[in-house]
């Protein structure tokens, strides 16, 4: 039986959490659009994370928009007490599936009540405030308004701790003259290297750096290094690469996302999954190579 202790813990915020945790993006339906195809077998996958140890669920009111987050109401409402769910703030769905910015005053705090409303909750523990200034990735430029907004809303008792996603080390600097940063969630796997001075950088100062896409995102990670690797372990290539992260830095807190309960056991089962050096030295080269292409 997995423990998911066995991968450690680490502090976001005033709250310790697993670094296994579970993000709840795929739960939506294709496109992270509408609802899913299966609810019930939704429900049953968030279940059976926090039933096997996850305490940290991310999530957002713009997947869907709305479902994820109703769908984690009905399976886990009343939520455990060690139980940490981080939303995001800072887009909105338009009627197309797009992901369109919502920046102003209005729709931050427009964005803030969906959340608390459809999570059923009065305060919640931490927000990521996402930018949206590059198409592709982080992208300069100044974030005073957005994240003063978000202050407010944190003053005024709806927010407890503030994160930032899609950033750049810029843009940290600048947010912590406006506030405590608890958590950056940007883009790193195997292949996608470009944050690894950052992950560094915070990991010194005891601030969570939390990987969306672990796995490639809608591009799956595709490595004959990596199959190699995982085949070697007796593991899948998906487990390698959540292994990796794990060993990459303490203070990276895993969310890998499914909507599959067998998918859900692989990922948790990464915690007892330890990668030898040489194992971890073939890998850091996949991050090379990508670097120089």
């Amino acid at each position: 039986m997995t423990h998911l202790g066995t991968a450690g813990t680490f502090p976001l915020g005033d709250r310790t959490v697993k670094r296994i945790g579970y993000g709840a993006m795929q739960l939506a339906g294709p496109g992270v659009f509408g609802p899913p195809k299966d609810r019930a077998q939704a429900v049953a996958v968030l279940r059976a994370a926090v039933e096997a140890g996850v305490d940290h669920i991310d999530t957002s009111d713009f997947y869907g928009p709305h479902v994820t987050n109703q769908i984690i109401r009905e399976a886990l409402h009343p939520y455990r007490d060690d139980l940490v769910i981080v939303t995001k703030i800072g887009a909105k769905r338009g009627e197309d599936a797009s992901w369109n910015p919502a920046f102003s005053a209005e729709e931050l705090t427009s964005a803030v009540h969906d959340n608390l409303r459809n999570l059923g909750l009065d305060v919640l523990d931490v927000v990521n405030l996402r930018l949206m200034f590059g198409i592709h990735g982080p992208a300069e430029g100044s974030l005073e308004a957005p994240l003063t907004a978000l202050a407010e809303l944190q003053r005024q008792g709806l927010v407890r701790r503030i994160g930032l996603s899609n950033v750049t080390p810029t843009q940290i600097e600048e947010a912590r003259g406006i506030a405590e940063i608890v958590c950056v969630q940007n883009q790193y796997n195997l292949a996608h290297r470009e944050d690894d001075a950052l992950v560094a950088a915070l990991a010194a100062e005891g601030v969570a750096y939390v990987p969306f896409f672990p796995l490639g995102g809608f591009s799956p990670l595709q490595s004959d290094a990596l199959s190699d690797v995982a085949a070697s372990l007796e593991a899948t290539p998906m487990q390698v690469a959540l292994a990796w992260l794990l060993q990459r830095s303490p203070n990276i807190l895993l969310i890998p996302g499914t909507s599959s309960l067998g998918h859900l056991r692989e990922n948790l089962a990464v915690a007892d999954l330890v990668l030898p050096p040489e194992a971890v030295a073939t890998l850091d080269g996949i991050g090379s190579k990508t670097s120089a292409l």
